[in-house]
């Protein structure tokens, strides 16, 4: 009899301990919900599946004009045009490279991207997208010397499982030397980021410049590595635009002597950006830049 009380005993303080345990973290997760509502006016990710691409409930909805994102190519470019949640990517199935990758960044996706909730880099790893033709595997740059250079860069994508899961697929990275991508292309991704909190919208086009000569990687000798990259950024808020053309290898200079117009890049390219735009407004905007009308950005080294 003394037995059965004392395992009675045990079962009803162990039954106790779990009712208290689930009260505070209902309690826990009740504060944190609050707590995210108001610092984000978002509702917070969905935690019951963790697999990449799957719905994060942080669902962002664009106010703006999407058309932004419309590039015009050439037509003797091959392009198949992907339009994924967070990005556009114009892929070239011959090069086996994006010919260019469009995306809005606003302040909100920036302070999502940058909170405590944030998904993390290194829980994502590079994907071949079987759906468009011509993709490459992520080992197709094995031992090439070249880094996989994302276009749409991930700290931009953070905010947003989904989209960070489909911006490391490959249909969004071209062969890129590694002092550059590590170096002031990386301050210009990162100035570009600071950028969208005091923009509040920015609409931004990155990609490859092609030439004749360019080198092959990848089992079949079959993947373009660029000897140049351009990236745009236009603020429509703002109505201004600036952009950078960098050369595929270490750079001497600081990312901001590599600022130009998008008129200079459309001219490189043959590409038509923000068509969707007034002519004459248009026409101001694409003529002009100034380094000095944006908010100071000091890199780290």
């Amino acid at each position: 009899m003394k037995k059965k009380q004392k395992n009675l005993l045990y079962y009803y303080c162990l039954a106790a301990v779990l009712l208290a345990l689930a009260g505070y973290q209902g309690y826990q997760r009740s504060a944190r919900d609050s707590f995210y509502k108001s610092a984000y006016n978002e509702e917070l990710p969905a935690e019951e599946d963790a697999r990449q691409g799957e719905p994060s409930g942080r669902e962002y909805q664009s106010t703006g004009d999407l058309s932004l994102l419309d590039v015009r190519l050439p037509e003797r470019l091959d392009n198949q045009t992907v339009r994924y949640k967070s990005i556009v990517v114009y892929f070239n199935k011959y090069y086996r490279v994006p010919n260019c990758v469009a995306y809005e960044l606003t302040s909100t996706m920036t302070s999502m991207a940058d909170s405590r909730d944030a998904e993390n880099r290194a829980n994502y790893k590079f994907e071949r997208d079987h759906d468009v033709k011509g993709c490459p595997d992520w080992w197709d740059y094995k031992e090439s010397g070249y880094t996989r250079g994302h276009m749409a860069p991930a700290m931009d994508m953070r905010w947003d499982k989904t989209a960070m899961a489909q911006c490391f697929l490959m249909t969004n990275i071209c062969p890129q030397v590694e002092e550059m991508n590590d170096g002031e292309w990386r301050h210009v991704e990162e100035a570009v980021h600071k950028w969208s909190r005091t923009a509040g919208r920015l609409i931004v086009f990155t990609g490859p410049i092609f030439s004749d000569r360019m080198e092959r990687i990848g089992k079949h000798q079959d993947i373009a590595v660029p000897e140049r990259f351009f990236k745009v950024i236009y603020s429509p808020g703002q109505n201004r635009a600036i952009a950078f053309v960098m050369e595929n290898k270490a750079l001497p200079n600081s990312w901001t002597n590599y600022a130009t117009t998008i008129d200079k890049v459309e001219a490189l390219t043959g590409y038509d950006f923000l068509a969707s735009l007034d002519d004459q407004v248009e026409d101001v905007v694409e003529s002009k830049h100034n380094i000095k009308d944006w908010p100071k950005y000091y890199p780290s080294r």
